[in-house]
């Protein structure tokens, strides 16, 4: 696409932006191909990448742009990505080089060291700007973006969005998956979990960014009003439902650790595990006119669930916002393959189900639970796999459907694999 634009407009500046460009944005393993690629940058070929979310970046590109500057004097905003003949080109200071292009295709070991580069870099507040050669040329990744302030993640969502699929679906009957997610709320943005499978990281960052009340409730006042609304808000969720503020107090001035996660393999010490302020607003939308039932179903993170010391949000989540079976992910039952995936040990979900499983005895409730499971893991063995299936065998579950690993352009898992 990139190229037949810049082939119908030639003097226009091109931008490339999203999910994909983020994952894309250095050098990377590409399925399809079985190969390493150059970034994307190279290939499109575009002027220059944002990542991450980029509502700044795109923002500050075309003011800048409007005011007639070149899209060659725009090197020096946060959260893009460009490439340069030389490495003084990069505006920021103390620039951090990994693996060349070259290095990360021929050799394992400088394609790991630039991945765990990438990783610790990733961070608004303690990140530098990254520089990787490719041929002649130089790819200079700017630090990211800081998060969204919570009054500009509540502009972007008082946009005004239809809440429908394009038009051009009407004839073909629509798209069914619109009902789902048509009178969801998105509260957060951001996950600390780490997953090493995930793309969140590498995208929208560790740290969190979350909505007003206000905000929310605004939003889901504006159901009532639609005469699709039922009465039921489906999810008021994120990349994960419970994650309301940041993990630990000093994230805010130090940035996220660089050699710690927040969750594994052990919960830290400075988690605040506290949901008062999600329960809260869980509790306003409830009790808007016109709205039976608020269901969270974006996944909870159930090891940070556990770490909340009072039982109130765990004991409302199972009486009043479960649409008979509440989503989770445990991924597998194996510890060692849960140690590669960034994930608890499998006694912790186990901890969670008794808790869950006593709860709804306490509430007088039937509702299950909805294990995510995923096959094909690095360091997976068949044994592993085995010892999964027999557990779900013992436990009377067949499972609706199982994810099979993708190596997702980017992350530490697809470094391993």
């Amino acid at each position: 696409y990139s190229n037949l634009a810049h082939e119908a407009f030639p003097d226009t500046p091109i931008i490339i932006g999203g999910l994909e460009a983020s994952l894309r944005r250095f050098a990377h393993y590409d399925y399809w191909d079985d190969a390493v690629r150059r970034s994307i940058l190279f290939d499109a070929p575009a002027d220059l990448l944002t990542y991450g979310m980029g509502e700044r970046a795109t923002r500050e590109i075309v003011r800048r742009l409007a005011k007639g500057e070149s899209v060659s004097s725009l090197h020096d905003i946060r959260g893009t990505a460009f490439i340069a003949k030389t490495a003084d080109e990069c505006r920021f200071e103390k620039p951090v080089e990994c693996p060349s292009y070259e290095n990360a295709k021929s050799d394992k070991t400088e394609y790991a060291i630039m991945t765990r580069v990438s990783y610790e870099e990733h961070d608004p507040i303690r990140g530098h700007a990254l520089l990787q050669r490719c041929g002649k040329h130089i790819l200079i990744v700017n630090p990211p973006q800081l998060p969204l302030t919570t009054e500009e993640m509540d502009a972007v969502y008082a946009l005004p969005y239809t809440r429908e699929v394009h038009p051009m679906y009407e004839s073909l009957g629509g798209v069914a998956a619109i009902e789902e997610v048509r009178f969801s709320v998105v509260h957060n943005r951001g996950c600390f979990g780490n997953c090493n499978f995930c793309a969140l990281t590498y995208h929208q960052g560790r740290m969190i960014s979350v909505r007003s009340e206000e905000s929310v409730a605004k939003e889901v006042e504006g159901f009532t009003r639609d005469p699709l609304f039922k009465g039921y808000v489906h999810d008021v969720g994120g990349p994960t439902a419970n994650f309301r503020h940041n993990s630990c107090k000093k994230q805010a001035t130090c940035g996220m650790c660089r050699d710690r996660d927040c969750l594994s393999p052990t919960p830290c010490k400075n988690l605040d595990g506290d949901h008062s302020e999600y329960l809260h607003l869980l509790r306003r939308l409830r009790a808007i006119p016109g709205v039976k039932k608020v269901f969270v179903r974006s996944g909870i993170r159930f090891d940070y669930l556990l770490q909340d010391k009072d039982d109130t949000f765990f004991n409302e989540l199972v009486k009043y916002h479960i649409s008979g079976q509440l989503k989770v992910a445990p991924e597998h039952a194996v510890d060692s393959v849960l140690d590669y995936m960034g994930k608890p040990h499998f006694e912790v979900y186990e901890q969670f189900l008794k808790k869950y499983q006593k709860l709804n005895e306490k509430a007088n409730m039937a509702q299950f639970l909805v294990p995510y499971l995923m096959s094909s893991h690095p360091g997976c063995t068949l044994n592993d796999a085995v010892e999964l299936a027999e557990y779900l065998h013992s436990i009377g579950h067949m499972p609706q459907q199982v994810q099979d690993f993708y190596p997702t352009p980017g992350t530490i898992s697809t470094c391993m694999y």
